[in-house]
């Protein structure tokens, strides 16, 4: 009962977000409450989905400071020489700014952050995406597809988590995948060069994109914003701030907090100024963290019910013997569109301890198993995953909606996962 009740909560969530009808940060709250009271769960939905909300609040409270310091900066036009670099590397062409967007994605999350990657990426090359009249999909598509490769790396939280389950280390989880994973690097590479393509159909070489339209285009609030004289300091504390994220000296949400008072203060000394950079950057921080905490909700509700257990069980019973054989590959088909239904933790603490059991059960490898879904779970996945707060920020920064990113970006990240797997298979690690 719970497993079919936790199936329908979640496909209907699917249904109703994909479909544009209903507001994802809708879904997220009335779906899994509506299947909450439906399971007999009455009062109790109260409490875990408070318990929800105090799990993501320090991610949302990381994600609320963080948009308004990048968004400060940007304004300050700290940004303007790096975006003038990038787009005389682009020189206009649709297919160079997809490849340059990619590459500079697939650096920054050598960091193994999300969250990040898609801070640090979309701030220097929305300007640039913006000036050429890009499909506004294209750039969170991009970004997703090469922080999803990059997320199967040791540090990264789904290869963390397999190394934790099977207490094993990387030479044992990562290295056999480190073929598969290059071909998926390969890919991304491809997969952007293609969507350029299509904008270079739609758009044609895009001329006069030359410096001053960019100053324009990176200062979205007005020409008061922008502070030159200061340039110096606000990148020397950009680059402490990410120095101290990569070394993980603080909590990120401390990090952004005491980075952005500094920059507050130091940029805009009047509480006049201050307030207008509050309010310019507003509308951001509202819609991204409100997802975050609907997230919370519905993670604690199909957690504290006990569904995404249940799901786990019934899916395992499921699989028929003789293609038991086949589990690798089959895991690491399902594993990217599961990130859509299942939290890391979920997937990798709930269903994936019954799935390699079950494979060593059947005399098959399951550390075969874990690696496969490293292929797609929340690798691939995550970027458009509504149970990770790092998408927001993806999609927030962007300015699109959940719903059109995932339709754009799927194909393209479901076929990432399938290329990885195909090498994988050859390989051997599966």
């Amino acid at each position: 009962m719970l497993a079919l009740l936790g199936l329908a909560t979640i496909v209907a969530f699917l249904a109703v977000t994909l479909s544009g009808r209903v507001s994802v940060l809708v879904g997220l709250v009335l779906i899994p409450l509506i299947a909450g009271l439906i399971g007999g769960f009455g009062l109790d939905l109260g409490k875990m989905m408070m318990d929800g909300i105090v799990r993501v609040a320090p991610t949302g409270i990381m994600i609320m400071f963080a948009v308004l310091y990048f968004g400060l900066m940007l304004g300050t036009g700290i940004f303007n020489p790096l975006i003038r670099g990038l787009a005389g590397l682009v020189n206009g062409d649709p297919v160079r700014l997809c490849l340059v967007t990619a590459a500079l994605a697939m650096l920054v999350a050598l960091d193994g952050d999300g969250a990040t990657t898609f801070l640090i990426t979309v701030t220097a090359m929305l300007p640039v995406h913006r000036a050429m009249r890009m499909n506004p999909l294209v750039l969170p598509s991009v970004v997703a597809l090469a922080a999803g490769v990059m997320n199967i790396l040791p540090w990264g939280g789904p290869t963390a988590r397999v190394m934790s389950l099977l207490q094993s280390d990387s030479g044992v989880v990562f290295s056999p995948l480190i073929p598969a994973m290059l071909a998926g690097i390969c890919w991304v590479f491809i997969a952007a060069a293609l969507i350029g393509m299509g904008e270079r159909r739609r758009l044609g070489q895009v001329d006069g994109v030359d410096a001053r339209t960019l100053v324009v285009t990176t200062n979205p609030d007005d020409d008061e914003a922008l502070r030159p004289k200061l340039f110096w300091f606000n990148v020397l504390l950009t680059l402490a701030v990410v120095t101290v994220l990569f070394m993980h000296l603080l909590p990120m949400a401390t990090i952004f907090i005491i980075a952005f008072c500094i920059a507050l203060v130091v940029n805009y000394p009047a509480w006049e100024d201050q307030r207008k950079r509050l309010i310019a950057h507003s509308d951001s921080v509202i819609v991204v963290t409100s997802m975050i905490f609907a997230a919370g909700i519905f993670t604690g509700i199909l957690g504290g019910t006990g569904m995404i257990n249940a799901m786990a069980e019934a899916f395992v019973s499921y699989i028929p013997e003789k293609v038991a054989a086949y589990m690798p590959q089959g895991v690491a088909v399902a594993s990217m569109p599961l990130s859509l239904a299942f939290t890391p933790d979920a997937f990798y603490f709930g269903v994936l301890p019954v799935l390699t059991s079950s494979a060593d059960a059947l005399g098959y490898s399951g550390i075969d198993v874990a690696r496969a879904a490293l292929l797609g779970q929340m690798t691939t996945g995550f970027p458009l995953s509504p149970l990770t707060a790092s998408t927001f920020i993806l999609v927030g920064l962007s300015g699109v909606t959940l719903a059109d990113h995932q339709r754009f970006t799927f194909k393209w990240a479901f076929a990432t996962t399938a290329v990885m797997t195909i090498v994988a298979t050859l390989t051997g690690a599966i």
